[in-house]
């Protein structure tokens, strides 16, 4: 049998769902160390959402890169992205995109057959593949979703074990100028514990709400006051993160407590996960930034809406702390809640959190 040269990986999604996908990246380049590997992937939808290539470029996982506007049904855009793919010419495809139903993966996979792909992975055609599956959980004392990571994983599994359980599969392999980076933000830490914070979100259901942030940091300020505080986010999340860190800055100006640091719009997701590397905790929303500080070890106090069934979206690996209220209409899916306003994540207390950050810190 020939070598296969040239492999096509379809992802759609923005920073997090790149960092949950890592283990099948990182499986596809050992199933294919000679070959081209390119990505199929979306234009990042708002400002918020890094793409793809923020977090894969420079690992060796992927090589190049084709873009789409994704849910387009423009004739013209799909035809010059069937004739990009035609013409670089892959022999394989390697489905790693989000659970969107089996006809529309049905509806893919005839796409790419049209692009003269002969050999399909992973598409997700059947219900099982589609679903994460239930299993029971006993500490919470009801089933919960399988993480995405493992569904990725397990409708790969013809190319071997993904490894999920292995930190090296969710190495970011981060560059010695990305970790400089980090280290230079932290100078005017001056070698404290750092405590990170990211309180970016794309969705409305998801935000925990700025005065919460606000009451919590403060206490934290009060109860840690040899650590440093390192605000990260997009330049969109600065003022927000301002606002929220006032109090800690108060003490910080009176002696009492380590510095603030707002680095929002300062530091690459790469650059960011360098950073959290050297965090104590992380402290964050269900988003893309959580899943980095997973990635790279960090312990992440992470607080959840119900807007997803647990688990699902949870940080992967041991050690993290999750805030997940079970209420009557969880899983609505809903990015808007009015009806309900986010009773969910609203009905967590910052005592609770502030619990679960002791648990980690002490």
């Amino acid at each position: 049998m020939a070598p296969t040269k040239r492999v096509l990986i379809y992802r759609l999604g923005s920073l997090g769902d790149t960092v949950v996908a890592l283990p099948g990246f990182h499986l596809v380049a050992r199933a294919f160390p000679k070959a081209e590997r390119r990505l199929l992937t979306n234009f990042p939808v708002e400002a918020k959402a890094p793409p793809a290539a923020a977090i894969l470029e420079g690992t060796g996982t992927v090589h190049g890169y084709f873009r789409y506007w994704a849910g387009t049904r423009n004739l013209r855009e799909l035809l010059r992205l069937w004739w990009e793919i035609v013409r670089w010419g892959p022999q394989v495809l390697v489905y790693l995109g989000p659970a969107r139903g089996v006809e529309s993966a049905r509806r893919d996979a005839r796409f790419f057959r049209m692009c003269g792909i002969g050999r399909l992975i992973g598409v997700p055609a059947t219900a099982d593949m589609q679903e994460n599956r239930l299993a029971a959980d006993e500490v919470l004392g009801y089933e919960t979703l399988e993480p995405e990571a493992r569904r990725l994983a397990r409708n790969l599994a013809e190319l071997g074990d993904a490894q999920v359980d292995d930190p090296a599969s969710w190495d970011l392999r981060l560059t010695e100028a990305e970790r400089a980076k980090a280290d230079e933000a932290l100078v005017p830490a001056g070698g404290r514990g750092v405590i990170a914070l990211c309180i970016g979100t794309k969705v409305q259901a998801n935000d925990w709400g700025r005065e919460n942030w606000q009451e919590l940091l403060s206490r934290l300020a009060e109860r840690y006051p040899g650590h440093a505080l390192a605000v990260t986010g997009a330049a969109i999340d600065r003022e927000p993160s301002e606002f929220i860190a006032e109090r800690w800055r108060q003490r910080a100006e009176a002696g009492l407590s380590g510095p603030a640091l707002n680095l929002c719009g300062e530091l690459t997701p790469r650059e960011s996960a360098a950073l959290f590397a050297h965090a104590s905790v992380y402290l964050g929303h269900d988003s893309g930034p959580m899943h980095l500080a997973a990635a790279v070890g960090t312990p992440c106090v992470a607080i959840f809406s119900g807007r997803e069934k647990p688990r699902k979206w949870f940080p992967f690996g041991a050690g993290h702390r999750v805030l997940y209220h079970r209420v009557d209409c969880w899983g609505c899916g809903l990015e808007t809640c009015v009806v309900e306003a986010k009773r969910c994540i609203l009905s967590i207390s910052v005592e609770e959190v502030l619990g679960e950050v002791r648990a980690v810190l002490g």
